[in-house]
């Protein structure tokens, strides 16, 4: 199991909030998905058979894409 913090700058309300968790939820391996408007951040709690790699394509597909 893993868990990563991902910075999503282009949170900015709790509708985003809420597309983040339900679309990454529907992700096979995704265990739990908590993203938070006011650091604009997602912690991300996955096992195989999802990937790092896998998440951040699907949020830049949603038009979160991450900032490292």
């Amino acid at each position: 199991m893993t868990t990563a913090t991902y910075n999503i700058p282009s949170i900015s309300c709790n509708h985003c909030v809420k597309t983040i968790e339900f679309e990454l939820k529907e992700v096979p391996g995704v265990e739990e998905v908590r993203a938070d408007v006011e650091t604009k951040t997602a912690k991300i709690t996955f096992k195989d058979p999802a990937t790092e790699e896998k998440i951040i394509e699907l949020l830049a597909e949603i038009n979160y894409p991450i900032v490292k």
